[in-house]
């Protein structure tokens, strides 16, 4: 089956979470991902909707009384504030979807090659506990299920979020088949770092030329080190120089031309491909939107 464009995973409820006003998560920039893809003239229909995973799903992966416990609203007050988000029923429908989402969009890259998903990157939360505006771990949860093919052992996670992937790290500490590679700001949440398999530290004030000649190096030494068979990349935007939390002054074409190097690298080497589009704390919605919008200009979606 040929396809005009790699599999695009969406939901509506990806942006649907009332939060309280001027709360610091740009909760509408899914949907307004994807209305510009639409725009762009990627057909309504193309997009493939998760369906919401349930509790079940995730008790293998996570501790059972923290999943229990946050979906069933009884979270202790200082552990959803570490999350980030008030307790509702929204919130769990709307995450509960978006990991499915990396599950399927890992799934579709499997069969096609290439595949992207409109929100995910929730790489904060850790078995038995969410942090950062991360309820569940997707990217662990997305590769553990890819290893469920015959043709896929061993799992390369990409995160180029400034923000570094704690709980993804302490996720697949024990886990061999699970490599993980994090290049982020080194003085930025979460203050208390874990071990990834590959940490890049990048001072405040990184620029373009710096930070793309240190993830060449970190991708050539990542693909030495490790052989996978799959690769699922996190292309927060975090990174860029207006964003709010990031402290790094990567450009818009910056971060065009980091993305192409993560995905052409892995189509050089045959490998398929999940991406996520992950941090963004812009709050002019339409500027962070135009930021993750180059993800799928590299991916070929969009020019």
């Amino acid at each position: 089956m040929n396809l005009p464009y790699p599999p695009l995973v969406f939901h509506p409820v990806y942006s649907q979470l009332d939060l309280p006003v001027r709360h610091r998560f740009p909760i509408e920039k899914y949907q307004g991902i994807h209305d510009a893809l639409v725009a762009r003239g990627v057909p309504p229909g193309h997009f493939t909707t998760p369906e919401a995973l349930t509790t079940a799903d995730l008790t293998a992966t996570y501790q059972q009384d923290y999943v229990s416990a946050l979906c069933g609203g009884t979270l202790d007050h200082k552990a959803m504030r570490r999350i980030g988000f008030p307790w509702s029923e929204q919130l769990i429908r709307r995450s509960l979807t978006a990991v499915s989402g990396t599950c399927l969009t890992a799934a579709l890259a499997q069969e096609y090659g290439l595949a992207l998903n409109l929100t995910g990157g929730y790489h904060h939360a850790f078995a038995d506990s969410g942090s950062g505006f991360c309820l569940f771990n997707d990217l662990y949860l997305a590769a553990k299920r890819a290893q469920a093919r015959d043709d896929c052992d061993t799992v390369m996670i990409i995160d180029l979020d400034v923000h570094q992937g704690d709980g993804t790290a302490k996720l697949a500490e024990h886990d061999d088949s699970v490599f993980t590679v994090s290049v982020h700001g080194e003085k930025n949440f979460p203050h208390r770092k874990q071990t990834s398999d590959i940490d890049i530290g990048l001072a405040k004030g990184t620029g373009d030329d710096e930070y793309l000649t240190t993830l060449d190096e970190t991708l050539h030494l990542a693909f030495r080190q490790c052989s996978p068979d799959f690769v699922i990349y996190d292309a927060g935007v975090d990174v860029h120089i207006n964003d709010d939390l990031g402290h790094l002054h990567i450009t818009t074409p910056g971060v065009l031309a980091r993305d192409k190097m993560v995905l052409d690298m892995c189509k050089q080497k045959g490998l398929p491909v999940a991406c996520v589009i992950g941090g963004g704390y812009q709050r002019d919605i339409a500027a962070l939107v135009d930021v993750h919008l180059q993800l799928f200009r590299a991916a070929g979606v969009i020019r």
